[in-house]
This record gives structure tokens, sequence and C-alpha cells, in this order.
């Protein structure tokens, strides 16, 4: 099983900008030299607390301070740029990491950030779809260009204006032959969007943004997409995102991840619960469909939620994990703000240098048996 790395991330608001970017840079060099597989940045145009407005621009600034790990958007948000401009920055970005590049997407999900844009109204799923396809036919294809599929607001032509001979009306391809591996994040239980996932061979990130018992969900219609396509699903292509807060001892995990006064896995939560309920999506921390909304408390999700403990009792909740809902290729620890640098970074090593080499150990083992 890998281990990855997923942050919005998520910064009180009275923390100065310049210093939360350095922060979040630091967390992916130190992920790098912890030897984590892959790195995947948020992005939101109108969210202070979340502001990070550009992963691509982001990770960029990480190639050459990083030697290993792969930068991923998590995610590029296709309802908010056209689609021949993600084509050819996420292209040269492949090119400038030389592969170390994973292309996560997402129509965008922050209703301030569509309002800013003049989007609000639209169907934004419509609008990822379409740019999806424009994306990978121009990857795919050479000029002259002409991609005019029906029913999709994005056409594409350089006919008129090209002069190849010199160059000009020609789109560069991804580093990565054929393409860079697509992640699409993803949040809702039982989400139908994972079958199409399926179909594409799109991997699916499943967000740590809702209960455990739903995970299974995610694989299940991942199959099924993978099914009706004729191919095979292999479980390394499942990423499962957790929040974790791992310490040398139980009573400084319960503290800094739990119920320690000011702990950024509570300010976190906050956050989240908020926004999903504004967004009208509580329903990712219901047990059951009917449970009642005034049950979704801070309490009732993070104890739902949050992974924390020391060494052992980490590696105890992720075999339960996986005894849960089955296997899975990669553990994606969800970054937090810094509020204790010595206790965020201890819990980002002690993650990848003793929780994973005990959780792969068990694995091997029920595996040979």
């Amino acid at each position: 099983m890998r281990l990855g790395y997923f942050t919005m991330p998520v910064h009180p608001l009275h923390r100065p900008w310049a210093e939360t970017l350095k922060e979040d840079r630091e967390a992916i060099i130190l992920a790098d030299k912890l030897g984590f597989y892959d790195a995947f940045m948020g992005e939101h145009l109108t969210d202070r607390a979340e502001n990070i407005t550009s992963s691509m621009m982001f990770n960029a600034s990480l190639i050459t301070d990083t030697k290993q790990i792969k930068l991923a958007t998590g995610t590029t948000n296709l309802s908010q740029i056209h689609p021949v401009v993600i084509a050819q920055q996420a292209a040269m970005f492949d090119h400038l990491s030389e592969g170390r590049f994973i292309f996560g997407v997402s129509p965008g999900a922050l209703v301030s950030d569509a309002e800013v844009l003049g989007i609000l109204e639209q169907d934004r799923n419509k609008m990822f779809a379409e740019a999806i396809d424009v994306i990978l036919a121009i990857w795919e294809r050479d000029p002259p260009y002409d991609i005019d599929f029906p029913d999709n607001r994005f056409k594409v032509s350089t006919a008129r204006t090209q002069a190849l001979e010199i160059g000009v009306g020609y789109m560069g391809k991804p580093y990565q032959k054929p393409r860079p591996e697509i992640v699409g994040t993803v949040v809702a239980p039982f989400s139908p969007g994972v079958v199409l996932m399926g179909k594409r061979d799109f991997h699916p990130l499943s967000a740590n943004f809702l209960l455990s018992k739903h995970l299974k969900s995610h694989w299940e219609n991942y199959s099924k997409g993978k099914a009706e396509a004729g191919a095979k699903p292999d479980v390394k292509d499942w990423r499962v995102a957790r929040t974790i807060c791992v310490a040398d001892d139980d009573r400084t995990a319960e503290r800094y991840g739990r119920t320690g006064k000011g702990n950024p896995y509570e300010f976190y939560w906050s956050q989240m619960l908020f926004k999903m309920k504004r967004g009208k999506r509580a329903y990712v921390f219901k047990s059951h469909k009917d449970q009642p909304d005034d049950e979704i408390t801070l309490d009732y999700v993070m104890d739902n939620c949050v992974i924390h403990g020391s060494v052992n009792r980490v590696v105890d909740q992720l075999l339960a994990l996986r005894e849960e809902i089955g296997d899975f290729g990669e553990i994606v620890y969800a970054g937090m703000d810094w509020a204790d640098p010595a206790l965020a970074r201890r819990s980002m090593q002690l993650m990848a240098e003793q929780v994973m080499p005990r959780v792969n150990a068990a694995v091997g083992k029920s595996a040979a048996a």
C-alpha cells in the first residue's frame, strides 16, 4: 500500500498568506523526503481559509525542490478555465516535472467561485464533462485541429490561422505517454460519477469527508464502470484519503488531533461541517439516509472521521479500515494547518517511517496466509 498526501489546505483566517504558502510548500517537501508517493493540492478562488488559487502554479514552485514525489492537482476545476488553456498548462507541467505529474480533475464545488466567474446558474458537471473530452482530444490528435463534439460548447480549431511549417497552430502533448494519470476526487456515497471514471480509466480518490462505511460504494461503482468497459479493475488505482494524526503517545495525539484547545483538526472539521451544511451536502457525514440533521455535530463528525493515536493505535485503525472496505492501493494522509509545526512534522514522519511499514507488513502476512 502506497502513502500519499492531500491538502486543500485549510488555514485560520488571521494567518498571513505568504506564511501559509511557505508552510504548505514545506509540508510537501517533507513528504518528498519521507517517501510519500504523491501529493495532491486543492484550489479555490474565493476562500480565505482554503487559499491556494491555482494548484498547478503552486505545484510548479515545488518541481526543483522535490526529487521523487508526484505532484498532483487536487483538483484542477475544469468548469473555470477554457480546456485549451488547461490542456496546454498541464502538458507543459508534465514536461517541466519530467513526468512527476498527476492530473486531478473536478467541476469545482465552491459556489462562490462559480458566482464570481458568472457561471453559478450553469451546469458545471456538464461543463466538466465537455472540458475533459476536449482536453483528451487535444492530447490525442495532431494538427490541423477540428474538435467539434455534438452538444459541446467548446469548439477547437486553428485551421484558419495555422502555419504548421513554422509551428504555428500546434498544441503540445504531455511528457507521459499516452497521458498523465487522471484522478477524480469522490465525495458522495454511491457516487454514479465513479462508474464513468471506471469506463474511462480515470482513477478514484475517495475523499476524507465521508464516513468510512460509504467508501466501499466507490470501489463497487468503479468496478462496475470497468466491467462495462470490458476491463478489470486494479485495487492499486484506488486511493482512500483519511484525516490522520500520529504522535509518540496517545495522550499527545488526543490533545493535538482531537480534544485539545485550538487543535487544527477541530478547526478543519468545523470549516468542513459548516461548508457541507451550507452547500446541502451534510449527507456525506450521515450513517444512513434518514439520520436527523441535528445529530451531525462537530463531535460526531470528528469521532467518525479522524484517526488519531500512537503508532500502534493508528496501525490498528488503518487495518480495521481495510478490513471494513477491502483492499485499496493508497492511503492518502490529509494535511492540516501546522498549529504546532513540530507535532505536524512528527505526525507525517511517524506515518511514513513507522505506521506504513507495519501496515504493509500486516497486509503482506494476511495475503500470504
